[in-house]
């Protein structure tokens, strides 16, 4: 696969000159077009997005296009979805979405995979509603980190109603002790179900904890490790040797925070049930089948990783602010960070060359309105601007009077403040205003919007990475601090300090 990096584009180019020649003054754009609104924004598969109150035009966005076209965008997407290795630098197949693929839908080289997901899918799914109908578990805790544990507790948290399954869900992912202990101390073992999430059974965070679980399951009285535990992995052996007979594996093509539509997704499938997850899946398929057959002029992920782009490498921006305006998207954030961040982190393209441009911005945020009391007074007169992303549901599932219309105005009112500000000669009440946001909408949240919103993310993502020129689908830069703590935890007991820099000699005395 040849394709051209981004800063080697005429179009690159273009868009510098574009940049430079623009004032940029997002009200007055409002002004001089009543139908601004209508031109950027656009809804597919349930996913509304308006980003008319970013700083660009027609011709910011016909040269994004052209962008497009000579980084070869569509092309790389169109060899992903047929299944070749576009993990360049791991020589492996990115096909998190055929785990979303209807059955017997394709043919030639990928038929078989696609038969294994659904033969795993279909053995999950029949445990998960034995563990649904069991009255006797309460409590189910899922033990992974990472990709293992965002995505499916984004998707518990935002959709699971206890009242329906009778049971409680935890999720544990940090091997500081405090947090597996605080959730096993509300806990009995002859009513507990441990999901141990990780694909090799040996990452280092998940075994300690799943260790730790397993020897609080035996103090407690608890016999029968086989039925209390299940792991989701491809190393049956390991799990064996745990005690764990109760497995579902899935496949090297699946980066971790792209799985929670595989095995790893269990806990999800126990809090939705079948029916439930299938209408994640199918949420998520619909938006693929948008992001491979629309034109980058009415493709969503298109034309928002392409405003992503826009906004790091020639309006200037580091940053991006999420604010969801649902509590039950409240772990949104986290999930981003990890699938923007960790995706699109890289400082090297494919061919392992020094890159010239910025790539990931700093993603971070907090539900809203809990985001207004706190950071804001920076967002709106801070003296660094942060383009802001407001996350709503239209349709409330509760029945308090007046609380949706008062969460929907305030999310609204944020980014109208944003963009329209207020004068104020003595200062200290003033707003510049002219500050990007985007609004992000759903009609309601369930299984299928759910998933056509992550899926709509996975594939912006993409999309700027593409253009970027990066291998969106490695992730070493988390290895080698992995490696050090290794390395360390071995010396905290012989106080071998050789070799060892000054400061970490020094912190290694101090904390032991």
């Amino acid at each position: 696969m040849n394709f051209v990096r981004c800063d080697q584009t005429p179009a690159w180019a273009l868009l510098e000159r574009h940049q430079k020649a623009g004032e940029w003054d997002i009200r007055a754009a409002f002004e001089s077009d009543p139908q601004r609104f209508d031109r950027f924004s656009q809804s597919a598969v349930g996913v509304g997005v308006d980003f008319s109150k970013n700083p660009l035009n027609d011709e910011t966005q016909t040269l994004l296009h052209t962008l497009a076209q000579q980084c070869g965008v569509a092309d790389l997407r169109d060899a992903m979805f047929a299944g070749e290795p576009i993990n360049t630098t791991e020589q492996r197949q990115v096909m998190h979405w055929l785990l979303r693929q209807p059955a017997a839908s394709l043919g030639g080289a990928l038929a078989q995979p696609l038969a294994l997901v659904h033969e795993t899918l279909d053995a999950m799914l029949a445990y998960a509603e034995q563990v649904r109908d069991d009255a006797q578990i309460s409590d189910v805790v899922h033990i992974g980190i990472g990709g293992s544990d965002l995505g499916p507790q984004l998707v518990v948290g935002a959709l699971h109603q206890p009242d329906i399954t009778g049971k409680r869900f935890h999720f544990v992912s940090n091997v500081d002790g405090h947090e597996l202990a605080a959730v096993l101390a509300g806990l009995q073992a002859k009513s507990t179900l441990f999901l141990i999430a990780s694909k090799t059974f040996t990452t280092a965070e998940t075994m300690m904890n799943a260790h730790s679980a397993r020897d609080w399951f035996v103090r407690q009285g608890g016999t029968d490790t086989a039925r209390h535990f299940a792991a989701l992995t491809s190393n049956r052996k390991a799990a064996a040797d745990f005690g764990i007979n109760q497995c579902f594996g899935f496949w090297d093509w699946v980066g971790g925070r792209y799985s929670l539509w595989s095995a790893i997704g269990l806990p999800i499938a126990i809090a939705l049930g079948e029916t439930g997850f299938r209408q994640l899946l199918a949420g998520a398929h619909a938006m693929d089948r948008h992001f491979c057959s629309q034109p980058v002029q009415t493709n969503l992920p298109m034309r928002m990783g392409l405003l992503d782009v826009w906004m790091r490498n020639f309006q200037g921006h580091a940053t991006r602010g999420i604010a969801p305006y649902h509590s039950g998207l409240r772990r949104l954030p986290a999930f981003l960070q990890q699938l923007e961040m960790e995706s699109n982190g890289k400082s090297v393209d494919r061919q392992g060359h020094s890159l010239s441009h910025a790539t990931a911005p700093v993603l971070w945020g907090e539900p809203g309105t809990n985001g207004q009391h706190a950071f804001f007074q920076m967002v709106h007169q801070g003296t660094t601007v942060v383009p802001m992303e407001f996350i709503v549901v239209r349709k409330a599932t509760h029945d308090l009077s007046g609380h949706q219309r008062a969460l929907l105005a305030n999310a609204v009112a944020q980014a109208q403040a944003l963009l329209v500000g207020q004068h104020d000669v003595g200062g200290h009440r003033h707003f510049s205003g002219n500050r990007p946001s985007t609004f992000v909408w759903l009609d309601a949240l369930t299984p299928e919007s759910l998933g056509a919103l992550i899926a709509f993310y996975e594939h912006r993502v993409f999309v700027s990475g593409a253009v970027w020129g990066i291998n969106s689908f490695d992730q070493f830069g988390v290895e080698l601090g992995k490696t050090l703590a290794l390395d360390l935890a071995k010396r905290w007991d012989s106080n071998d300090a050789q070799g060892l820099d000054g400061s970490t000699a020094g912190l290694l005395r101090l904390l032991k």
